[in-house]
């Protein structure tokens, strides 16, 4: 196996605009370093003053020639959403997509990969937590093109969605883009191109780690993470399709927790478990170690082990209206019909007065109950007094963790890393059974 190279959706907007940092070629021409435009014009990308079906402008120089695109969404949907202008490396394609002009980026992986790991945490970080990182992205990111692969040759129509009147069962994943291999947000991975390429060290831990992934029965591993578990990891049928892979387990993310595993899917374990905040890798607040996984933005969240959310009744009411666009009425109940192994709620009945309705998975419940994303469904609810028709008055939800919980946790991957961890260590605590190989 070689090395490949990837496409990698970076936004999308009717007008895209970009400087060329270095010269470009495009149809045999080249076009000077400066600034540029395109825009959508009836379907087609205009450009230059003349209409295409997509344009592709060539580095020169892949590893080193380079473009801006301005005012890039980051944090897509999140409570930190933002813009800003980013540099990348490589070739730039511009696509139509649903009458808007889609900018991709054409990159070699383990460039891709020098990115990603200063995008997903800091370039700072220590480089345990680095070369583990590394090695989950590059994994992760091969397996998803495996699966896209597997997915186009099946004859079986894939789904990510179920609906009855009753019941709406839905989960994300990368099979939502078709026109290119991963999205640089957090959908996929973050990858904010050589804006994050901050440090020689992430530039040295990629090449430690080349070509190296995590393999489990000779296939690469779909090797997710998540920013904190909450003290217990899920498994992956869980969130996503019910396919269980053996590496991705629930187990506690302590070394401690032997004697007595608490049993998560138990609501009244769930409750105990979530309202406590048990011994975990994950369980810390040491500024010097979350400042490793933790970019400016991300540290806007100062509570993320354990959390707390309150909503009035008029506001929830509201909130679930309009991110569902069902109208429930007033809200009598969210009540939990199943947690997933780390405590996590997989379906929830929402309770109101002009509709019944049972939701999952995880993150269906979190965009459902978030002007943005819920940091977890991991959650119990209390409410508030109820009015002389039994409306409750507000509704508080106590949860854990930041994120689906499955795979590994990387707060608790950077307390491993500080406690002297190496990286192959770390990566047999959240993949059990996996093993570390070099493809290319």
């Amino acid at each position: 196996m070689i090395e490949p190279q990837i496409s990698v959706g970076i936004m999308s907007a009717p007008k895209i605009e970009f400087s060329l940092l270095n010269s470009y070629l495009f149809d045999e021409n080249t076009l000077t370093k400066g600034d540029y435009s395109a825009h959508i014009s009836n379907g087609k990308i205009s450009f230059r003053g003349e209409l295409y079906d997509e344009i592709i402008l060539l580095a020169n120089a892949i590893h080193s020639s380079s473009f801006e695109l301005k005012n890039v969404i980051i944090g897509v949907n999140f409570h930190w959403e933002r813009k800003k202008n980013q540099q990348f490396q490589g070739h730039l394609k511009l696509i139509v997509e649903n009458n808007l002009i889609t900018a991709v980026n054409v990159i070699s992986l383990e460039d891709y990969l020098t990115s990603v790991i200063s995008s997903e945490m800091s370039a700072t970080s220590s480089e345990e937590l680095l070369k583990a990182h590394a090695v989950i992205s590059r994994s992760w990111l091969l397996s998803q093109i495996n699966k896209n692969k597997s997915l186009d040759k099946s004859k079986d129509s894939y789904k990510t969605s179920f609906t009855d009147r009753n019941e709406i069962t839905r989960w994300w994943d990368r099979e939502d883009h078709d026109n290119f291999d991963v999205c640089a947000d957090d959908h996929c991975q973050r990858y904010q191109g050589i804006t994050k390429q901050s440090t020689s060290l992430v530039s040295e831990v990629t090449k430690k780690t080349h070509g190296q992934v995590m393999m489990y029965n000779d296939s690469i591993c779909d090797t997710r993470f998540s920013k904190c578990c909450g003290g217990f990891m899920e498994a992956f049928e869980n969130v996503w399709e019910t396919t269980p892979h053996p590496y991705l387990i629930a187990k506690a993310d302590s070394k401690t927790i032997t004697l007595k595993t608490p049993n998560l899917t138990n609501e009244h374990e769930a409750v105990d478990w979530i309202k406590s905040r048990p011994i975990a890798f994950c369980n810390t607040n040491d500024e010097r170690v979350l400042k490793q996984v933790l970019n400016d933005y991300d540290q806007e969240t100062t509570d993320f082990y354990r959390w707390k959310v309150t909503y009035t009744q008029a506001e929830l009411s509201s909130l679930i209206h309009k991110r569902s666009g069902i109208d429930y009425g007033d809200i009598l109940a969210l009540s939990p019909i199943e947690r997933g192994a780390s405590g996590r709620v997989t379906r929830l009945k929402i309770v109101g007065t002009e509709r019944v309705m049972i939701i999952g998975k995880e993150l269906e419940i979190r965009r459902t109950l978030s002007e943005s994303h819920l940091y977890s469904s991991a959650f119990v609810v209390e409410t508030g007094e109820d009015n002389d028709e039994g409306i409750p008055s507000y509704f508080t939800l106590h949860g854990a963790g930041w994120g689906h919980g499955v795979g590994l946790c990387q707060i608790g991957a950077a307390v491993m890393a500080d406690k002297g961890y190496k990286y192959n260590a770390i990566l047999e605590h959240y993949y059990p059974g996996a093993v570390i190989e070099r493809k290319y």
